[in-house]
């Protein structure tokens, strides 16, 4: 229970309703490896091809590193790897919110967007190729370079990086 606590508070989860979910989102992509495995070790060619799917879903997402990932990599996976993906966290390490509480609220209110389009899910799980699209939605008064708190944010920033992105993962190199 302690464990999931500072879960919440660090990935600025509303209640452990969304915590279960990113862990039932892990669950399923282990169960559906272990399976992947026994039908492998039975030579399948059909398990083949859904552990390249698998394991190409899973490196879009951003959840597993570029390269030559396997089954054993998904295995090894845990919840932290799937709540780094979710839009509010990303929204907080790129130094676009105040806070990760602060991200979340502003996704809510539909002040970020995803290339064209608007996205007020903060549990929005997030591929790898949209990351370098997020941006002020262009209709927010957060769009502003010059609002007020957009200017107040960037000062503090400057001063104070946050401390989130030291235990944020390195970018994969080449990526977005």
């Amino acid at each position: 229970m302690e464990e999931e606590g500072k879960l919440l508070q660090k990935y600025g989860l509303k209640n452990k309703r969304e915590l279960w979910k990113a862990q039932s989102i892990l669950r399923g992509f282990r169960r559906q490896a272990r399976d992947l495995q026994a039908r492998l070790r039975a030579g399948e060619a059909q398990a083949r091809r859904e552990t390249d799917q698998l394991l190409g879903r899973l490196t879009r997402l951003g959840v597993l590193a570029p390269g030559a990932p396997t089954l054993d990599d998904v295995l090894a996976l845990t919840t932290e790897e799937v709540l780094r993906r979710r839009l509010e966290w990303i929204v907080f390490t790129r130094g676009l919110a105040p806070t990760v509480f602060g991200g979340r609220q502003w996704i809510v209110h539909g002040h970020f967007s995803i290339g064209d389009h608007r996205v007020t899910r903060p549990g929005y799980l997030v591929p790898s190729a949209e990351e370098g699209e997020i941006h002020y939605a262009p209709t927010s008064p957060l769009a502003d370079d010059e609002h007020s708190v957009r200017v107040a944010l960037r000062e503090r920033l400057s001063a104070h990086p946050p401390a989130a992105e030291a235990s944020a993962p390195p970018a994969p190199e080449g990526g977005a």
